[in-house]
């Protein structure tokens, strides 16, 4: 592996970042458990080694990287890539980064890497991933932008993959399930007249992860979690996962019948039906 000349996720600067001067008051010995945490060295030498990649040729490279072996079903039901019409595709996310590597790479490789994330603003520290992405801030108070950058992603000429749980899943009362999905990818692909592509992903992170975020969720107000789900990539290097893709479900099914939330809910049982 090539000597490392450049740090792309470095640790103090993200804190920097977040934090402004405050900063300078975490205590050494949690930035040094943080960057170990992260994996900051590991992480560093692949993206110095992938640095001219970008897009879906990154995508690839992440999932050779964690010697991922995907599975995939129902890939017939993929549509067309010229046919005109743009689509919503949405996941179940039970880990927190490969699945989402992977599932980038699928589509991207299918539709010519014309689609973009909705992804939480710190991936935007991946230069390969960036270009992909339309960010959305988790670790601070949601931007008031964030209507406009899921408008513009909707309006662009690129398909759409969404997590509309919005952070990966959680294992409560021993079964492995998102939380309840959003509704905006219902009511953007009803404004948009995009059907809707459901994906389900196998997989699920460590006991000590679900046991973190359930106390993280319960009585934090910072997603804890979130700093260990790198850690858990690592965990899972080397597995065989499933992916399981549904039959588009026509725009036109979510009517007044239902509200959006009760439509984003029957979609995530539809996934988790797959």
């Amino acid at each position: 592996m090539e000597q490392i000349t450049e740090k792309t996720i470095d640790i103090d600067v993200i804190l920097k970042n977040k934090m402004g001067p405050k900063a300078k008051l975490v205590p050494g010995i949690l930035v040094s458990w943080l960057k170990r945490i992260v994996h900051q060295d590991k992480v560093n030498a692949f993206l110095w080694e992938s640095r001219d990649k970008i897009g879906t040729e990154w995508l690839e490279a992440c999932v050779e990287y964690l010697q991922m072996t995907l599975v995939i079903k129902g890939k017939e039901n993929l549509p067309d890539k010229n046919d005109g019409r743009l689509y919503t595709f949405v996941s179940n996310h039970p880990l927190g980064g490969e699945d989402g590597v992977a599932l980038g790479a699928i589509i991207g490789r299918h539709y010519d890497s014309r689609f973009r994330y909705l992804v939480n603003d710190l991936l935007m520290n991946l230069p390969g991933l960036a270009p992909l992405c339309i960010p959305i801030n988790k670790t601070g108070r949601q931007g008031r932008n964030f209507p406009a950058m899921v408008k513009a992603g909707f309006e662009s000429d690129n398909h759409m993959l969404m997590y509309p749980a919005g952070i990966c899943s959680r294992k409560r009362n021993g079964v492995i399930r998102d939380i309840p999905w959003s509704k905006t990818f219902i009511t953007k692909s009803v404004e948009y007249q995009r059907d809707v592509v459901p994906i389900h992903f196998s997989g699920e992170n460590s006991k000590f992860f679900y046991r973190l975020a359930n106390f993280s969720d319960k009585h934090l107000k910072f997603n804890l979690a979130m700093l260990f789900l790198v850690d858990e990539m690592y965990k899972n290097v080397g597995k065989t996962f499933e992916v399981k893709i549904g039959k588009p479900i026509p725009w036109q099914t979510f009517d007044k019948s239902r509200t959006p939330m009760e439509w984003a809910q029957f979609v995530q049982d539809k996934v988790y039906s797959l």
